[in-house]
C-alpha cells in the first residue's frame, strides 16, 4: 500500500499537540488523591514535558508547512488543559487549598482567564477564511504557557531548594496577577519571528549569562523562575514605554492645536 508522505505530515504537529495533553491529563491524575510533595514535584515536571510539546508543534507545522484551522483550535483545546486546568490544580492542593473556598475560587480564575486568552487568540490569529496567519512579534496578553511556568517553576524550586517564603497569600496574589495579565491587553514578545542580529545576540547574551550566575550562585532550579518572570517583566516594562509614548504624543498634538 502506498503512503501519502505529505498527508502524514498533517499528522506529525497534532502529534506533539496530543502529547502536551497526554501530559497535563497525566498531571491531573496524579493530583486527584491525596496528592504529596513527590507528587507535586512529579505533576509540575509533567507539565514541563507538556510546555516543550507546545513549543514544537507549531514550529513543527511551520517547517512542514501544514498548519490548519483544525490545529489551531486542537493546540487552544490542549493549552487549556496543560497550562489552565493543570496548574491550577497543582497550586491548588499545593498551597491555595489553606485559603478553602478563596483558595478554589482564585484557581477558577486562573482557569478562566486563560480559556478567555486562548479564544481572543484564535479569534485574532485566523483569517477570514479560517486559516491561521503568520504569527507575529507580539501577542496581545500574556501567553498562558508562561503563565503555567512561572507557577510550576516555583512548585520545583520549592520541592528543590526547600520551603520557599511563598505564603499562600502570595501565591493567590501571584495567581491573580497572572490571571489579569492573560486578558491584558499587554504587548508580550512572541519570539516566533526572531532574527539574529546584534541586538538578539547581546539580549540573549545577558540572559543567558544572569541565568548562569542565578543557577550557579542561588539554586539551578531558580534559573527557570529568573527566565520567566523577566519575560514578564519585560512585557510590563514595553507596555508601560507604549503609554508613555501614546501620552506624549497626545501632549504634543494638544500643544500644536494650542500654538
Amino acid at each position: 500500500m502506498k503512503v501519502d508522505l505529505k498527508k502524514s505530515l498533517f499528522i506529525l504537529p497534532n502529534l506533539f499537540t496530543l502529547s502536551s495533553v497526554l501530559c497535563g491529563y497525566n498531571a491531573i491524575l496524579i493530583l486527584s488523591d491525596r496528592p504529596t510533595s513527590d507528587d507535586f514535584y512529579r505533576a509540575a515536571l509533567l507539565i514541563v514535558f507538556a510546555l516543550f510539546f507546545d513549543g514544537i508543534d507549531g514550529r513543527v507545522a511551520r517547517l512542514t508547512k501544514t498548519q490548519t484551522a483544525i490545529g489551531v483550535q486542537l493546540d487552544t483545546l490542549a493549552d487549556v488543559i496543560s497550562f489552565g486546568v493543570a496548574p491550577a490544580i497543582l497550586v491548588y492542593h499545593w498551597s491555595l487549598a489553606e485559603l478553602e473556598t478563596a483558595g478554589m475560587f482564585v484557581g477558577f480564575l486562573y482557569v478562566a482567564a486563560g480559556a478567555v486568552r486562548l479564544a481572543r487568540f484564535n479569534v485574532t490569529s485566523t483569517g477570514d477564511d479560517g486559516q491561521p496567519e503568520r504569527p507575529g512579534k507580539y501577542t496581545q496578553g500574556l501567553p498562558i504557557p508562561a503563565a503555567a511556568g512561572i507557577l510550576i517553576s516555583i512548585v520545583v524550586a520549592n520541592t528543590l531548594t526547600g520551603k520557599l517564603p511563598f505564603t499562600p497569600y502570595v501565591i493567590s496574589a501571584l495567581v491573580l496577577a497572572l490571571s489579569v495579565f492573560m486578558v491584558s491587553a499587554m504587548p508580550f514578545r512572541s519570539f516566533k519571528d526572531l532574527r539574529l542580529n546584534v541586538r538578539t545576540v547581546l539580549f540573549i547574551s545577558v540572559a543567558l549569562g544572569v541565568t548562569v550566575w542565578i543557577a550557579l550562585k542561588v539554586h539551578p532550579s531558580m534559573a527557570l523562575v529568573w527566565l520567566l518572570a523577566a519575560y514578564v517583566i519585560i512585557g510590563i516594562v514595553e507596555s508601560l514605554i507604549v503609554l508613555m509614548n501614546k501620552a506624549k504624543a497626545g501632549i504634543d498634538k494638544a500643544s500644536q492645536r494650542s500654538a
